[in-house]
């Protein structure tokens, strides 16, 4: 099986992650939830909304450099309420464009500074990987599509995230994008 890796959308950690992770483990399924959620299941907070900011801030930049990414931009007023964004992705998966979804949302986010808390800016993305966009923007309202983020948040929580991006492999859990090569060494059978 592929490893897993949970994301969410307004995670720039999680964004650094899943820009490589197809190079660092190869086959990889990833899987969005909704990383707010999750915090308040823990009984925590983004770090974006405390004294904690400038130094992650300055950490997310020099990782992007090291990594060979875009120079990161920051979408106005981040972090951004991702709910939105969040369902769009779910939905995207049920169509088979997960994948490209996330990948154009976090380049949207990240490498272009784009807040996809706001309805155009999200309804672009999903017509940038070619969903229909009158679809897309009643897909965030469907009952089933908010039920299946809830559970996938549900089942992460369950598997032992604790915030994104978390990869697991064969039940292993490595929490940060600076643990996708652990990850990959597990997945390789070198624990």
């Amino acid at each position: 099986m592929p490893a897993a890796l949970y994301y969410d959308l307004g995670s720039p950690y999680a964004y650094l992650a899943v820009a490589r992770c197809e190079r660092v483990l190869g086959d990889v399924s990833l899987r969005p939830v909704l990383v707010g959620a999750i915090f308040a299941h823990r009984g925590w907070g983004s770090w974006g909304d405390t004294d904690e900011r400038d130094p992650n801030v300055a950490e997310i930049e020099r990782r992007a450099a090291t990594y060979g990414l875009p120079t990161v931009r920051w979408p106005a007023g981040w972090p951004n309420n991702t709910l939105h964004a969040m369902r769009m992705a779910v939905w995207a998966d049920t169509l088979g464009a997960g994948t490209a979804f996330a990948h154009a949302g976090f380049a949207g986010a990240f490498e272009h500074g784009r807040d996809l808390s706001d309805r155009d800016t999200l309804l672009a993305v999903a017509d940038a990987v070619g969903l229909d966009r009158a679809q897309a923007a009643g897909a965030i309202a469907l009952p089933e599509i908010k039920g299946a983020l809830r559970e996938a948040t549900d089942r992460a929580i369950a598997a032992g995230v604790q915030g994104v991006p978390t990869t697991v492999v064969d039940g292993q859990v490595f929490y940060g994008d600076d643990r996708l090569e652990q990850a990959a060494l597990a997945s390789a059978g070198g624990r």
